[in-house]
């Protein structure tokens, strides 16, 4: 997540029970450590962050030190707990949950407005991860990694309801798993693959304009950023790697820096 006042990137490290700040010019970096799995982070307008996390959805401070819990709308599924998440350009927060063995169809995603309700929106998830809208606001793209799946749903603004869902890109098991996704300033749909050692840029239609490599394995996500949202930063996992594999791709794990040739949108606070 891209912060454009303190020209920062945010990004978590589940975990690690983290969240890590960079400073791409000057290479400064902190993490702010609490006891929860941190799937997600977003600013809030006035001021701090609302995240999801195992333990529900929490409100954290601007220096990320105090925490809240505020939402849990699964306290009966503890093998639970929310992974990727984003705001619509109204404000309101989306975020999905996931089974934690990622064999459950146990995940829904929630839309929380401003005044700190949570709807369900979709259930039976796999593993609820990356999601966007394009630039007139009216396609929301979702993606259930344990299909392979990206969706494309119709969007209403003003209400938040989604319909008509559809089949957007379908990822070969080959090829790895979509993971996190965010959406360009010309339309276009961008994947990080999980297992798949790249990002892939889609054109509005689902069909594959680019593929960009990633020397490392495990891509989880990726945001644009910058000063003129031009630059992308991808993430990357080394989780349960082994030693050999570790040889192979020694940067997992680590935060890379794309030119990405196209500018990104900005990202939208949460207004509760």
């Amino acid at each position: 997540m891209w912060c454009p006042t303190e020209k920062v990137i945010h990004w978590v490290d589940i975990e690690g029970k983290s969240i890590l700040r960079i400073d791409p010019k000057t290479g400064k970096r902190d993490r702010f450590s609490q006891n929860y799995e941190f799937g997600c982070i977003v600013k809030r307008a006035d001021g701090g962050f609302i995240a999801g996390t195992n333990a529900g959805l929490v409100f954290l401070d601007k220096d990320l030190k105090a925490s809240t819990v505020f939402a849990n709308p699964e306290p009966d599924l503890p093998d639970n707990r929310f992974n990727d998440g984003k705001c619509d350009r109204q404000g309101r927060f989306w975020v999905g949950s996931t089974d934690v063995n990622e064999v459950d169809p146990s995940g829904t995603l929630y839309r929380v407005n401003g005044s700190g309700d949570v709807s369900g929106v979709l259930s039976g998830l796999t593993v609820a991860n990356g999601l966007g809208w394009s630039p007139d606001s009216k396609t929301m793209y979702f993606t259930d990694s344990g299909h392979g799946m990206i969706y494309a749903f119709d969007f209403d603004a003003d209400t938040g309801s989604i319909e008509n869902q559809r089949t957007f890109a379908h990822v070969n098991a080959e090829d790895g798993a979509p993971d996190g996704l965010c959406v360009d300033s010309e339309g276009f749909v961008w994947s990080a693959h999980w297992d798949g050692w790249r990002i892939t840029r889609y054109d509005p239609d689902g069909r594959i304009d680019r593929v960009i490599g990633i020397p490392v394995p495990l891509v989880t996500s990726l945001a644009f950023g910058g000063e003129d949202l031009g630059q992308m930063f991808v993430t990357t996992a080394r989780l349960e790697m082994s030693e050999e594999q570790l040889k192979e791709a020694p940067l997992s794990g680590g935060l890379f820096q794309i030119d990405a040739g196209v500018a990104g949108l900005p990202e939208v606070p949460y207004q509760g």
